[in-house]
């Protein structure tokens, strides 16, 4: 169920991943989607110089134990990653990045779906769902 909604929410409704963010911050957690949307661009890229480029950025804002929006992994993936890195490629940082999408998926994404954010979300997708078929 929670690929379903990240993938939904990704690629079609920017209110859903706007509610999901806003719920996540509310939390002090917002830095797992946002490393997740990160790694989502960081596979899009071609160019070598700017995989490395990226990675590095990556790598400082959330992996580094020193990073200002580090997101709670295990140090041997953490260790894995850094290794990764060193010779990045598209897929250097899909294991990471799995391991905080099933974070998100069996912590986050529970209580998002009993919380104020998802219920207002739900409701304004009722009203523009009535008035789309009126």
């Amino acid at each position: 169920m929670f690929a379903y909604f990240l993938n939904k929410v990704y690629f079609c409704f920017a209110d859903g991943l706007a509610a999901f963010r806003t719920f996540l911050k509310t939390e002090f957690s917002d830095e797992n989607i946002e490393f997740w949307l990160a790694c989502e661009d960081y596979k899009k890229i071609k160019s070598p110089a700017k995989l490395v480029s990226k990675a590095n950025k990556i790598y400082n804002e959330f992996i580094d134990v020193k990073a200002p929006r580090e997101v709670n992994i295990d140090f041997r993936t953490r260790q894995d990653t850094k290794q990764k890195l060193l010779e990045p490629i598209s897929s250097s940082l899909n294991e990471i990045q799995a391991k905080v999408y099933s974070l998100m998926e069996k912590d986050s994404y529970p209580r998002f779906l009993r919380s104020k954010c998802y219920q207002d979300l739900l409701n304004r997708t009722q009203m523009y769902c009535q008035r789309k078929s009126v």
